[in-house]
């Protein structure tokens, strides 16, 4: 491995919790911390927690929709963050019981208003990220 001074892995294109745990696991074998990339919904960010928290060389979690005053709502409870830090829930699974599909259905693009809509495109080899990013 050459010179590296951080990894910034996206665990939504990454492969999810655990293989984001492995890189972050591989990475601190090598003395390389993880920076970890995130700009998503509330699941994907609990996500994110829980594998910082099971990770030990994480170092911070980008976290782009603190300034949208629905966010917190799209789920129930809502995600904590406290003194610049995400509070890792002690509940089940993720943290997160339901979704708020009223402000989720208010908040659609207004190009792509589907909501669970079939995603077809992602079949397609082109639209695999692991293979660009």
């Amino acid at each position: 491995m050459g010179a590296v001074d951080m990894i910034h892995p996206d665990l939504a294109s990454a492969g999810g919790i655990l293989e984001t745990k492995k890189i972050g696991d591989h990475a601190m074998e090598h003395g390389v911390p993880m920076a970890m990339h995130f700009a998503g919904t509330p699941i994907s960010f609990m996500a994110n927690v829980h594998c910082a928290a099971a990770t030990e060389n994480f170092l911070c979690l980008e976290h782009h929709s603190l300034d949208v005053p629905w966010w917190n709502d799209m789920v129930s409870p809502k995600p904590e963050i406290k003194d610049g830090h995400a509070v890792v829930p002690n509940r089940p699974g993720l943290g997160i019981e339901s979704l708020n599909e009223d402000v989720i259905r208010k908040h659609l693009h207004p190009e792509q208003p589907g909501y669970f809509e079939p995603t077809l495109e992602w079949d397609k080899e082109r639209s695999w990220d692991r293979l660009w990013s």
